[in-house]
């Protein structure tokens, strides 16, 4: 609840922002395909930490956006990720969510999660674009410790249900009539500092009578370094190269 309420504390200050609105209502939606390494460890709160040597693994995202001109309402971001993998490891002593283990154990990792984003667009032109406001970042994967003697069985798990309030910025800089343009988006966490959601990349622009077509290549790098989230301590880390595309009504 308190999340919740700095939450709504936070999007709500941000509607008394003197912004440059668009002045045509726009629709978006977009997709990316992200081949993802991933490293970290994690535990339950209170225990050490296991290390566990995981996978590469195909990860994605999809989104939908909003955008109106209407002054001093924020446009509406929505953007759902799938992040999960699988790892391997030797336990010694290593207990989690009422399980103790010892000898070779597996993990499934989700940290599959929805962003719920209200920004302005403070810029809007062919040179430059740039947009800031808030999100929040709702998780709602799990922890899962398998036995391997047991054949892979599930032995323990957390689920994660809670969210973190972020700052957010997107820009963009383009080069007038050719279409190509770099772009940045920032995901700072503001109740868990050392959560991070960052993209950067290149894209190209083909403009149509009824929609524009973007397609994207970056690097992505998601973060999630926290103490006691849920029942759980972990520093967990996706990051690589994605390609995606996105249609502008």
């Amino acid at each position: 609840m308190k999340k919740t309420l700095l939450a709504c504390a936070l999007l709500a200050s941000l509607v008394g922002t003197s912004a440059q609105a668009s002045t045509l209502i726009g629709f978006k939606v977009g997709g990316d395909y992200w081949k993802a390494d991933t490293s970290g460890t994690f535990a339950e709160n209170g225990q050490t930490q296991q290390d566990f040597n995981y996978s590469s693994s195909s990860q994605g995202s999809i989104w939908v956006a909003f955008e109106h001109p209407i002054p001093l309402v924020p446009n509406v971001k929505i953007r759902e990720n799938r992040l999960d993998t699988s790892g391997n490891g030797v336990a010694d002593g290593f207990a989690f969510a009422g399980q103790d283990y010892n000898g070779e154990i597996s993990t499934s990792t989700d940290l599959s999660n929805t962003d719920f984003i209200l920004y302005y667009e403070l810029l809007d032109n062919d040179l430059v674009s740039l947009d800031l406001g808030a999100a929040y970042k709702m998780m709602h994967g799990s922890f899962r410790v398998n036995d391997r003697v047991t054949s892979g069985r599930v032995n323990s798990e957390i689920e994660l249900d809670s969210g973190i309030v972020m700052a957010y910025a997107e820009a963009q800089v383009g080069i007038p009539g050719l279409g190509l343009y770099g772009f940045a988006d920032v995901m700072m966490g503001i109740d868990e500092s050392s959560v991070y959601d960052y993209s950067v990349g290149l894209g190209w622009q083909f403009d149509g009578m009824v929609l524009d077509t973007k397609l994207r290549v970056g690097y992505r790098d998601f973060n999630f370094d926290v103490n006691d989230f849920d029942g759980v301590t972990t520093n967990t880390q996706f990051n690589g190269f994605f390609a995606g595309v996105e249609l502008v009504f």
